[in-house]
């Protein structure tokens, strides 16, 4: 089984950034985590801050499932919704907050309509558990 794992902005900042909301690991140090754990998955991770660089990810990222944390373009990218509707891999979005205990505009999500499910507020496990939703359904 192939998995990618897309972050978008400021998520290469995990482990400094607002440690009280995000943790302190380090989102490498969570994936190498991950690796060990999934021996047999085969990982292919992607972070940008670039919308761009995003959408042109999810376009041409050939696994069997996509774990996307697109960060606050989830709130105004219709750009990658439009990148997650037009493809055929299904998308589990994750964020790592509880983003409907934060401000207003985090509530919304251009993605959701268009991801096989959501995971939110269980902190970096959000990943894993989007990991085993792809396990579960492989397993079928």
């Amino acid at each position: 089984m192939k998995l990618g794992i897309i972050n978008g902005p400021n998520l290469n900042l995990l482990g400094t950034r607002e440690p009280e909301i995000y943790g302190s690991l380090t989102f490498e140090d969570y994936l190498n985590g991950l690796k060990k754990k999934y021996a047999e998955i085969e990982f292919q991770y992607f972070q940008s801050n670039s919308e761009p660089e995003i959408i042109d990810c999810i376009q041409k990222m050939k696994v069997d499932g996509i774990v996307l944390n697109a960060g606050a373009f989830t709130h105004t990218s219709i750009a990658i919704s439009d990148a997650v509707m037009a493809i055929e891999t299904p998308v589990v979005e994750v964020h790592i907050s509880n983003v409907h205990q934060r401000e207003a505009f985090r509530g919304h999500s251009y993605i959701s309509p268009y991801a096989k499910g959501v995971i939110i507020g269980f902190g970096l496990e959000g990943y894993r558990m989007g990991i085993e939703s792809f396990l579960s359904d492989y397993l079928k």
